[in-house]
């Protein structure tokens, strides 16, 4: 059984993101790890940074992005399928570059990839999701904010990366047209694994989560427009009310130790009951979520209304 890894990038140490920290996590388990590393500006040091992991492992291939000939974020899916398309191994397992995999997840993984290797009804693995957000101690688990998603994949041609990449379907070759169809699709039959994706895409310098924010705006919507819509927003991201999100009492991983440890914008976090965002609220904010939110946990036993599901469970190991 051979185990691809496999991403994108473009400007990803710019826009601080874990991707170093992203490919430990899983380097250990894979057999190549594949990345469509995307147009950089010139001040970017991702590519310099991936140099110094020194892994026979890890195989770059340069790209060029065309949002245009992409539009509405499809080029994500488009860079992920480039990657996808490079790997060799029986399962192809994605990360995105905000995402990382906890050690404690390796052998389960592993142990399930093997069991159902020859298992031909089985199309990828599904993960849950702990979504953490401003700091490394809180986290979103509110209506709105995907509970799990597929991150492992059979190496099929059938099976690629869909919308703007967050997960994948089947469709033919012959009959794909773009990255958002949704005829001639069909969901993945999947088995729900007892594992995790820790994202951290949430957790950045206000600073930079609104200048991360503008520049994935700009993949959705016209570039124009959106620099006029930041130009009049502050300059740092307003995080909102911390102290409403439930606490991380467990361990992140262990590749996050050093990454963590460079946390240094508490002081402009907010943790005060009373704190109101200057902002508009966000999804999770609104009293209409909030309602929500409190019956999936307390009536639902965490199941969440009406969420979008692109797979089939047909095992679940989680149980």
């Amino acid at each position: 059984m051979k185990i691809s890894g496999f991403t994108f990038m473009r400007n990803t140490a710019r826009f601080y993101y874990p991707f170093i920290e992203s490919i430990q996590s899983i380097l250990p388990i894979v057999d190549e790890f594949v990345i469509a590393l995307g147009n950089c500006d010139e001040d970017d040091l991702t590519e310099l940074m991936l140099s110094k992991l020194q892994s026979d492992k890890i195989k770059i291939f340069h790209t060029v992005w065309d949002a245009e000939k992409y539009p509405d974020g499809t080029e994500y899916a488009h860079q992920t399928d480039i990657a996808k398309n490079l790997c060799h191994g029986d399962w192809l397992f994605y990360l995105q570059s905000d995402e990382v995999l906890h050690e404690k997840f390796h052998k389960p993984i592993l142990d399930s990839l093997s069991k159902h290797l020859n298992n031909p009804k089985i199309d990828g693995f599904l993960f849950g999701y702990k979504h953490f957000f401003g700091d490394y101690d809180h986290y979103i688990d509110q209506h709105g904010w995907y509970q799990h998603e597929i991150r492992i994949i059979r190496n099929r041609s059938d099976i690629r990366s869909f919308g703007d990449a967050q997960s994948f379907k089947k469709i033919l070759p012959q009959n794909f047209k773009h990255y958002r169809q949704k005829e001639n699709t069909e969901k993945l039959y999947v088995v729900q694994l007892p594992a995790e994706i820790y994202h951290y895409g949430w957790v950045r310098p206000p600073d930079l989560m609104q200048t991360k924010s503008r520049a994935m705006e700009k993949m959705y919507h016209n570039p124009e427009e959106i620099d006029k819509i930041f130009d009049q927003r502050p300059e740092e991201f307003d995080y909102g009310n911390l102290s409403k999100l439930p606490l991380f009492n467990e361990s992140h991983p262990l590749v996050m130790k050093d990454f963590i440890a460079h946390f240094s914008w508490k002081e402009k976090l907010h943790y005060d009951q009373s704190y109101q965002p200057k902002r508009g609220k966000m999804k999770h904010e609104k009293l209409k979520y909030r309602v929500l939110s409190w019956f999936e946990k307390y009536i639902m036993n965490g199941k969440h209304l009406f969420a979008y599901k692109n797979y089939k469970v047909l095992i679940n190991e989680k149980s």
